[in-house]
């Protein structure tokens, strides 16, 4: 499966969206970007996108809620052992309340991974980046951690989305 983004403003991407009103087509709009994110089965139906292969998926991505992408670039030598870690991990972040969906994205060109979270609002991304839980699962390569694994080749960046709901 693959998932492709493309970057617009909120009313070109609408009007993609009702073009192929018969795929699963999503907005999130954030600070100072809209997000058109695609997942299926077949090659992106963008012109210009970002493609990714799903290392590793859990719940549904849904037309409501709020998204945060963490933007991982990886050396090329240690992209097995990033995936690794998350295909391997505990899954303390699927139990969290407000939890909807997680992507763990490899790019098809480049070296930037992203880690795609998705929940029903941003007081519940809060309440588990402040859990016992995100402290567990970050102690070895977390935000606060000073020397970052050997496998992370360059500078991290988060950015935060509210779904944009198509009735809307």
């Amino acid at each position: 499966m693959i998932v492709s983004m493309t970057n617009g403003t909120i009313d070109f991407l609408k009007k993609i969206q009702n073009q192929h009103s018969d795929k699963q087509v999503q907005l999130m709009q954030g600070d100072n970007s809209t997000i058109a994110y695609y997942e299926g089965e077949e090659p992106s139906i963008f012109e210009e996108s970002r493609d990714y292969e799903i290392v590793d998926s859990t719940g549904d991505v849904q037309n409501n809620g709020f998204v945060v992408t963490n933007n991982i670039p990886v050396s090329e030598e240690g992209r097995a052992t990033f995936e690794d870690r998350f295909k391997n991990r505990k899954g303390n972040v699927e139990g969290m309340e407000g939890f909807q969906a997680i992507r763990i994205l490899r790019p098809k060109q480049g070296k930037t991974y992203v880690v795609f979270t998705q929940w029903r609002d941003k007081e519940s991304f809060d309440n588990w980046r402040n859990s016992q839980s995100f402290e567990q699962a970050h102690k070895k390569s977390g935000p606060e951690h000073k020397q970052k694994p050997s496998f992370i080749d360059g500078d991290a960046y988060i950015m935060h989305y509210r779904m944009v709901n198509p009735e809307d």
